[in-house]
């Protein structure tokens, strides 16, 4: 065996620019498949750090047409339920009487539009988001300073906003206390003025970047009190909801029987219901998305790799022709069939396994570079990197068992007549 594998790196060395152009296949087929996984992991792994960070023992409510799921995709355009098929403020209050302690917080939302906040040259693109005190608890939001909006500034529809210090930074001159501070934010057809009462560390995420690279197209969230959201939206109810499980709680149980309560006060309505979904659930699903998605692509990318398998039996073949008499002089000193087809597979073998090394490193590579371009941490399984070696060995003995037969059953009297 050590003999074959010598003998192989020699006939390599001996012809170094056909070995590479034989490789090339092999390097391109692995790269391409490690690439395509070491980004897709990466972005999978990103996306379940993200979701789980929105909290993963979060229950979504949403009222939904009877016959639809918020998981499902459908062609048709989604109806619009009207305001008396929503979700009331005082079903909501309920809700939270019937489980108590089990339900730690409810985060309602309602989407105001994207804003500028600006004070001559200085400005600031913001998207204001209506929110109660529960959105905090719900997202975890962390303050840098002061306070998050509360259920008196909701119900008192006062003008006050939780904004970031990307915002802060851009409005208002360095060291300055932004609490208390005044911006005229031009929404919906005109300027509204709101008091800042909390500020927020930024952070942007790869969606961001995907939008824009410029930081003075930076958009970041602002979050004012529910009430004033409500004001200027022509529906007064809601859509949906998220409930924050309580500590202790089985997330799975506590959906179940929230989703039975849900359905049982939508049981007369017709058309729509309430669809109950925990963030687990999603975050799994997604994950099984991507996942599955990353194979089909990787599956496509693997079919260089017969290209480049097909590409190592044409030149096995022309070696076996070149070496013919070299294979006679060996079976006339007493080589056995089995010692010539091993030393051609053993030769495949190495030129498969030297070219998925190489493009192990280059897909590694290019994995990285990718993952850092889109603005998330590489990631990748070592089994995967096993198993693309696995897969040139056996590229190597697949592909190198016609060209290995055939010198093997070379009649020694031919083949030394060869030239």
């Amino acid at each position: 065996m050590f003999e074959n594998i010598s003998l192989a790196l020699a006939g390599l060395k001996s012809n170094k620019m056909r070995a590479f152009l034989t490789m090339l296949g092999i390097i391109i087929g692995i790269a391409s498949v490690i690439a395509i996984i070491c980004v897709g992991d990466s972005l999978t792994a990103y996306m379940t750090d993200t979701m789980q960070g929105m909290g993963a023992g979060n229950i979504i409510v949403m009222v939904s047409e009877r016959g639809q799921s918020m998981m499902g995709v459908s062609l048709e355009m989604p109806a619009v339920a009207s305001d008396d098929d929503l979700i009331t403020e005082q079903q909501i209050e309920a809700f939270q009487e019937r489980f108590g302690n089990r339900i730690k917080a409810v985060s309602i939302s309602n989407g105001m539009g994207s804003g500028r906040a600006q004070d001559g040259r200085r400005y600031a693109n913001v998207s204001i988001t209506g929110v109660n005190e529960g959105y905090s608890v719900a997202n975890d939001i962390d303050l840098l300073s002061g306070r998050f909006v509360s259920e008196l500034d909701s119900k008192g529809r006062k003008n006050v906003a939780v904004v970031s210090d990307f915002l802060v930074n851009a409005m208002f001159p360095a060291d300055t206390d932004p609490l208390g501070k005044e911006i005229r934010v031009f929404n919906q057809g005109e300027y509204r003025t709101f008091s800042i009462v909390g500020v927020y560390p930024y952070v942007p995420s790869v969606f961001t970047g995907f939008a824009s690279r410029e930081a003075s197209e930076t958009r970041t969230d602002m979050y004012v009190p529910l009430g004033v959201a409500m004001q200027s939206s022509s529906l007064q109810n809601h859509q949906m909801f998220t409930a924050v499980v309580g500590a202790n709680e089985d997330t799975d149980a506590l959906t179940r029987e929230i989703r039975d309560y849900w359905r049982q006060v939508y049981e007369r309505n017709p058309r729509w219901t309430v669809d109950v979904i925990n963030m687990e659930t999603m975050v799994q699903t997604m994950g099984d998305m991507l996942g599955t998605l990353g194979t089909a692509v990787a599956i496509i990318a693997a079919i260089s790799l017969l290209v480049g398998g097909i590409g190592v039996m044409n030149i096995m073949l022309v070696s076996v022709t070149e070496r013919t008499r070299e294979i006679g002089t060996r079976k006339a000193l007493g080589a056995k069939n089995a010692q010539i087809r091993m030393q051609f597979i053993v030769e495949a073998i190495i030129i498969c396994l030297i070219g998925g090394f190489i493009g192990i490193i280059l897909g590694l590579t290019m994995g990285s570079v990718g993952a850092s371009i889109l603005g998330f941490p590489m990631s990748i399984e070592p089994g995967i990197i096993m198993l693309c070696v696995l897969f040139s060995m056996l590229v190597g003995i697949f592909f190198g068992s016609y060209p290995a037969n055939k010198a093997a059953k070379l009649d020694p009297i031919e083949a030394l007549r060869y030239e």
